[in-house]
């Protein structure tokens, strides 16, 4: 009955299945086409134009399906990987470590990346964001989709009789196969959702609000911020809080011996989650810094509130590829060079010298007043003076 399926509507279970998945839904595109090769291999008639055939077919389902998300993340950038962020059962750091596989690769990485589960899912629309060209990324995607195809459809060629065993077997408990397929389907997903929350409930620790950090900052007692979010979503989102150092959190040891003991540091990414925030102040504590903590939030909960950012002068270029070339980007250095972090220090307000009322009635000539002084804008060591307000940067 299976082989009758694939004969008569073979093709068309191919384009379903794969376009479905190249959206983002679950569905087992692989294994199906893992069976529709094995069910070519033994069926009579032209192996290899039905092998093509399907082939075809699948590259032409993935490109639709990788299309949608190509232009989701080309018309609203870095808002498309959070909306993935907030739905995906992958830890928040899987999606921070595929941008930043993305960076150094470029497109390059849609040749392996249907290969690799949760990569394709974010490195599609990534390829938008980046600002790839359409046709870069139909080259590199549907060299892709091929070798992702051909693989599936191969290995159902390859182990046909084994596989026609195994279809044998499942005609027998058709029922309870299923029974229990979807059981293990659901426990799976049970399980990894469970697997986050407990992992963010295990880094649910003291968190800092953007209410109290942008308190600290107006009193002049900002703490020492770190913006760990990865290059390419400082490319795509190239602001952050005044004052704020870039770090990686995958370098603590190097990082800990240029911190002073008894220092409160702050830390935020950019998911809404802020798991790699509060993964990086865990083991800050645990390495003698009680006081570092995440911010709730973290930087999109800052902006809401309409606080005050900074620009990022140079946050880098791509290259042909899609690769971001860092190299250039700047340095924050206090004034003296020392290379200390640089605490924001709030303007002062400004002064006016009120005239004298009583001079003013007993005398024809006015009494001077001072001209109001402008404020300094916030010191921007990456890029200069200039400081950015929300809805400016």
């Amino acid at each position: 009955m299976l082989h009758d399926l694939v004969a008569s509507y073979g093709p068309l279970l191919v384009f379903i299945n794969v376009l479905a998945a190249s959206l983002g839904l679950p569905v087992p595109a692989l294994p199906t086409l893992i069976f529709v090769g094995a069910s070519i291999a033994m069926a009579p008639g032209e192996v290899w134009s039905s092998l093509l055939l399907a082939l075809a077919t699948s590259v032409v389902a993935s490109l639709l399906g990788d299309t949608v998300w190509f232009k989701a993340g080309r018309r609203y950038g870095g808002k498309t990987l959070q909306t993935l962020c907030k739905v995906s059962l992958s830890r928040d750091t899987c999606v921070k470590q595929t941008e930043r596989f993305f960076g150094r690769w470029g497109a390059r990485v849609l040749f392996v990346a249907k290969f690799i589960p949760g990569l394709s899912m974010v490195s599609v629309p990534l390829a938008g964001a980046m600002g790839v060209r359409y046709a870069t990324f139909l080259q590199y995607d549907g060299v892709g989709a091929g070798l992702w195809a051909a693989a599936g459809l191969a290995l159902g060629a390859i182990f046909a009789y084994q596989l026609d065993l195994l279809f044998a077997l499942m005609g027998l408990y058709g029922r309870d196969a299923a029974a229990t397929a979807a059981v293990l389907l659901v426990l799976y997903i049970g399980y990894r959702w469970y697997s986050r929350r407990a992992l963010t409930k295990k880094l649910e620790t003291a968190r800092m609000s953007v209410d109290q950090l942008h308190t600290l900052m107006l009193a002049g007692k900002m703490p020492l911020v770190f913006d760990i979010r990865s290059p390419e979503k400082r490319f795509l989102d190239p602001v952050i809080i005044p004052g704020a150092e870039f770090a990686d959190e995958r370098d603590l040891g190097g990082l800990v011996g240029t911190l002073k003991q008894g220092q409160q540091i702050v830390i935020y990414c950019s998911c809404p989650n802020e798991v790699s925030a509060a993964w990086m102040a865990k083991h800050l504590r645990e390495l003698g810094f009680p006081d570092a903590m995440p911010l709730l939030g973290g930087l999109d909960a800052w902006r809401d509130e309409g606080w005050p950012l900074e620009s990022i002068a140079n946050p880098g270029e791509l290259d042909e590829h899609g690769s971001l070339d860092t190299s250039g980007q700047a340095l924050r250095h206090v004034a003296d060079g020392s290379g200390d972090v640089c605490a924001f220090t709030p303007p002062p307000a400004p002064s006016v010298v009120q005239p004298n009322t009583s001079s003013l009635a007993s005398s024809t000539v006015p009494a001077a007043v001072s001209p109001p002084v402008s404020p300094p804008a916030p010191l921007d060591a990456r890029g200069g003076p200039e400081a950015t307000k929300l809805g400016e940067a």
